[in-house]
C-alpha cells in the first residue's frame, strides 16, 4: 500500500502556528502589493472562495478583514525538513514531491509499524506532536489513488481505499479528480461524453490518444486500475527557477533587464548551493493579458555562474518583441548535471578566463550572503532600484 501525505494549508498553517493572534482568522500568504497573488490560504479564508494563485485585490474584495502575511520560505523549509524526517522513520522509501507533500511506500514495514492504516494514524500523531500541524493522508494500492484519497477529507483527514474497493471507486471517480486532467483535457473528455473513469474504461485507448495525445494511454491504464508509477525516493532536481509579478505592467526593456539581473543571481546561487551546472537557460514572460511566453537558450558549456545565466537571459529578452506590457518575468535553469561532472576544455581561452573570474566573484558573494543574508551585498546597478 502507498500513503500520500499532504500538509493542510501548509504555509498559512505555519503562520497561524507562529502567530497565535492569527488563529481562527481568514489569512493568506503572499504579496500585499496591488499586483500580489495568493500563495496559500487558510481554511478560514477558503470559506470566502479564496484560493492560491488568486489576485490579492480580488481576495481582499471577497474578505475585507483578510489578514495578509509575507512568505517566509526559510521557516517553511525548516518545518518541511522535520516532517520529511518523520516520514523517513516509518519507511526507507519516501518520495518528497513538494515542500508539503510526499509519498511513502508501506511495503515491508508492517512488522515495525503495523498495517498501513495504523501507520498512517501514527504518522499523523507524530507530525502533530512534533510540529503542531495537521496533515491529511490517503492510503491506497495505487499511487494516483493515494493522492486522490488524501484530498477527500481535508483538513486532518485519513482516507483508505482498500484493494477490493478499487474497481468500484474507479468506476465512479470524476475524471477532473484524476491527476493530470486539467481544464482543457476535462473539456475534451466532456465533449466525448466522458465524466468518470468508468466512462473512460468503455472507450478505446486510440480514441483517447486522438484527443489527448500520449496522456490518453495513461488515462486508459488508470481506468483499468493500472498504475505502474512507483514511489521513487530522492527524485533528482530537474530545474531551478524564480519569477516575479511586477508591481505594475511595463514595456520598459531596461527595467525588465534589471529584474533579470537579480533573478539570474538567485538562480546561480541556488545552482551552486545544490551542486548543479545548467546547460539550458529559459526566459519566462507573462503579458498584461496573461498570455505566457517562454524562450530558451542552450549554452556551449554548462554553468552555475550568475553572469553567464544573466547574459543568456538578457540575450533572449533583447531578441524578444515586446508588443504588450509585461506583468511577470522569470529566469530558469534546466538540463542540470552535477558540478563534479568532468567538462571538456573550451577551445577559447578567453572564455575560460572570463568564466573563472566570475566564478570567483560568485564564490565570494555566496560566502557573504550565507553569513549576513542575501541583502548584504548586491550589484551597484541593483542598489537603488525598487519595484
Amino acid at each position: 500500500m502507498i500513503l500520500h501525505i499532504d500538509m493542510d494549508a501548509f504555509f498559512a498553517s505555519v503562520e497561524q502556528l507562529d502567530h497565535p493572534e492569527l488563529r481562527g482568522k481568514p489569512l493568506v500568504v503572499g504579496g500585499d502589493s496591488g499586483r500580489g497573488v495568493v500563495a496559500a490560504a487558510s481554511y478560514e479564508a477558503r470559506r470566502y472562495g479564496i484560493h492560491s494563485a488568486m489576485p490579492m485585490f480580488m481576495a481582499k474584495q471577497r474578505c475585507p478583514q483578510l489578514e495578509v502575511v509575507s512568505s517566509r520560505k526559510g521557516r517553511y523549509g525548516e518545518v518541511s525538513r522535520t516532517v520529511m524526517a518523520i516520514l523517513n522513520r516509518y519507511s526507507p522509501v519516501v518520495e518528497q514531491v513538494s515542500i508539503d507533500e510526499a509519498y511513502l511506500d508501506a511495503s515491508g514495514c508492517g512488522r515495525l509499524h503495523g498495517p498501513p492504516t495504523v501507520m498512517a494514524r501514527a504518522i499523523k500523531a507524530d507530525i502533530r506532536e512534533s510540529v503542531s500541524l495537521t496533515c491529511s493522508i490517503g492510503v491506497a494500492p495505487l499511487k494516483f489513488l493515494a493522492k486522490i484519497a488524501s484530498d477527500m477529507n481535508k483538513p486532518d483527514g485519513l482516507t483508505v481505499i482498500a484493494p477490493e474497493s478499487v474497481p468500484e471507486f474507479i468506476a465512479g471517480l470524476p475524471v477532473e479528480k484524476v491527476p493530470g486532467v486539467g481544464k482543457q483535457a476535462f473539456q475534451q473528455l466532456k465533449r466525448m461524453g466522458i465524466l468518470t473513469l468508468g466512462d473512460v474504461e468503455t472507450r478505446k485507448a486510440s480514441s483517447l490518444v486522438e484527443r489527448l495525445g500520449k496522456f490518453g494511454y495513461r488515462l486508459a491504464d488508470l481506468a483499468h486500475g493500472r498504475d505502474e508509477t512507483s514511489v521513487c525516493p530522492h527524485s533528482p532536481t530537474k530545474s531551478i527557477s524564480t519569477e516575479k509579478t511586477l508591481s505594475r505592467d511595463t514595456r520598459d526593456r531596461e527595467q525588465l533587464i534589471l529584474h533579470l539581473l537579480s533573478q539570474s543571481e538567485e538562480v546561480g546561487r541556488q545552482l551552486r548551493r545544490q551542486g548543479f551546472l545548467a546547460r539550458t537557460i529559459t526566459l519566462k514572460l507573462k503579458n498584461s493579458d496573461f498570455r505566457q511566453i517562454t524562450r530558451s537558450s542552450t549554452l556551449d558549456r554548462p554553468t552555475h555562474a550568475s553572469e553567464t545565466i544573466y547574459e543568456a537571459a538578457r540575450t533572449l529578452l533583447v531578441r524578444q518583441t515586446i508588443d504588450q506590457s509585461i506583468r511577470l518575468i522569470g529566469v530558469g535553469a534546466s538540463a542540470l548535471i552535477a558540478d563534479t561532472t568532468p567538462q571538456q576544455t573550451s577551445l577559447f581561452a578567453d572564455t575560460m578566463v572570463h568564466s573563472d573570474d566570475w566564478g570567483k566573484v560568485d564564490q565570494a558573494i555566496d560566502r557573504i550572503t550565507e553569513r549576513f543574508g542575501a541583502s548584504a551585498v548586491c550589484r551597484g546597478s541593483l542598489a537603488e532600484t525598487k519595484d
